[in-house]
């Protein structure tokens, strides 16, 4: 491999790392001042893109195991932000859904963020813009997947 697309390569990797823990600290300090966990901030964010769903769908779009699902369900519950319901057309089954309007609690602490955010992209070609998006599209499947198999074995 060229040195040069070696050096590239890394500043991608390192670049990604960064971009990883600042939102990983920012997700963290958001939920804090809502007086939720980080996995329950992105919880509801999960609920807020897919909508009600039964455990096992939440464990899917998660990753995480059906025991801490049901434990951040019950969690989520006590703190008012989502209930336990039951499904629309199958009374058997049970799905979660939010309380409320979760991204209009969340909106005045993504204010600053995201006009940051939209300043930034203005530097940047529509083709570019598709291909940061299909970039983190596929990278957010390639670390989706890799903590499916962290769990696996």
């Amino acid at each position: 491999m060229r040195k040069q697309r070696e050096d590239l390569l890394q500043a991608v990797y390192e670049s990604g790392r960064e971009l990883s823990t600042a939102a990983v600290m920012f997700h963290t300090k958001l939920s804090e001042l809502r007086g939720l966990s980080a996995t329950e901030g992105k919880a509801i964010d999960i609920l807020m893109r897919f909508g009600p769903m039964t455990a096992g769908e939440f464990g899917e779009h998660s990753g995480l195991a059906p025991a801490s699902v049901t434990g951040l369900m019950q969690r989520l519950e006590a703190k008012g932000v989502a209930r336990r319901v039951r499904h629309g057309e199958d009374k058997r089954k049970v799905v979660i859904e939010l309380v409320g309007d979760q991204g209009a609690a969340a909106a005045p602490y993504f204010a600053d963020f995201m006009t940051g955010l939209a300043a930034l992209l203005e530097g940047y070609s529509d083709e570019q813009l598709r291909t940061i998006a299909d970039f983190s599209s596929k990278a957010a499947a390639v670390q989706q997947a890799a903590a499916g198999r962290l769990g696996s074995g």
